[in-house]
């Protein structure tokens, strides 16, 4: 049997579930950036395909796949919380390098039923800075953004004298 991978607020920590029993939490104010990988343009919900969330200190580092609804979560829960901490990133996932053991294990079939996992934060880091984020920027502000560039004359930047 397969199994169910889910996150949910509760307080002020994201709980994750799987099957239905917490795994694990992270506290939101330990939050210190949201990495959202998206295929595509990014410009819907549905290319997010995984989520990279960087915590404080030494706490490391939390990957969710898409199905485990921590997007959504980052998304649409919450968004006066998520605009004020400005912690969310949008990378496009073909330039976002893992540490080789997550490419070999992905490779090798090792990475398929692993929806959440942990990793510290040196395994991460150097892989994580070399990405080119774009943001910080919520979801309604990416969106917005989106809008004005396809408006004729919207997103010029030239000046007339």
């Amino acid at each position: 049997m397969k199994s169910t991978w889910r996150t949910l607020w509760q307080q002020n920590d994201i709980v994750v579930f799987r099957d239905e029993i917490a795994v694990d939490r992270l506290p939101a104010d330990r939050i210190e950036r949201v990495c959202l990988l998206y295929s595509g343009n990014g410009d819907s919900p549905g290319d997010i395909v995984q989520s990279v969330v960087q915590m404080a200190g030494d706490e490391g580092f939390a990957l969710f796949d898409a199905h485990t609804g921590f997007a959504g979560r980052v998304n649409f829960e919450r968004q006066a919380f998520w605009r004020e901490k400005a912690c969310v990133y949008w990378v496009p996932v073909a330039g976002a390098a893992f540490p080789w053991r997550l490419r070999l294990g992905a490779w090798r079939g090792e990475g398929k039923g692993q929806a959440f996992r942990r990793l510290a934060s040196d395994e991460m880091a150097g892989s994580i800075g070399n990405w080119r984020l774009e943001g910080p920027q919520t979801w309604d502000e990416r969106k917005n953004g989106r809008i004005s560039r396809t408006r004729p004359f919207g997103h010029s930047h030239s000046a007339r004298a």
